[in-house]
This record gives structure tokens, sequence and C-alpha cells, in this order.
């Protein structure tokens, strides 16, 4: 792979880190606050580790797309030649 093919990809890659970073944190305040009482009703179930794993999985996925889709839509410009359509 060259370094012309990395470069969108680690541009990708640093978006998907911003957004599971947020995602962390906005899971650990979730759970710091009870929130909800989400940290209740997984810790008293029989095996909070699925519930958990799965509030966080699922944390990741939303969070770490919409970063990605942020960061590509970010690349846009605005084309000056254009007519206004509207």
């Amino acid at each position: 792979m060259t370094p012309k093919e990395r470069e969108p990809l680690k541009f990708l890659v640093q978006h998907l880190c911003y957004g599971l970073a947020a995602a962390a944190t906005f899971g650990g305040l979730v759970l710091a606050t009870d929130l909800g009482h989400i940290r209740t009703l997984a810790m008293d179930s029989p095996n909070p580790a699925p519930v958990l794993i799965l509030m966080f999985l699922g944390l990741f996925v939303t969070f770490g797309s919409v970063a990605m889709g942020v960061g590509i839509m970010s690349l846009a410009k605005d084309d000056d030649r254009d007519p206004d359509i509207y």
C-alpha cells in the first residue's frame, strides 16, 4: 500500500478514534451518574457483563460512525462556479 493510499485510511481511523473516545466518555458518564437507572439495572441483573458490553458496543458503533461521517463531510469544498439553484 502506497503512502497516498494510506492517507485516507489514516484520516478515517483518526476520526474513528475520536468517536470511540467520545463513546467511552459518554458511556462512563451515563454509568457514573446512573442516568435512567442504567447502572442500577445492569448491576442488579444476574450477569451484568453482557449488558455493559452490549451498551458500550452500541455506543462505539454509533459514535464511531458519526465521527467518521463528520470527518468525511468536512472534506467538502464549496464550488463558487456553481450557480445558486435555491
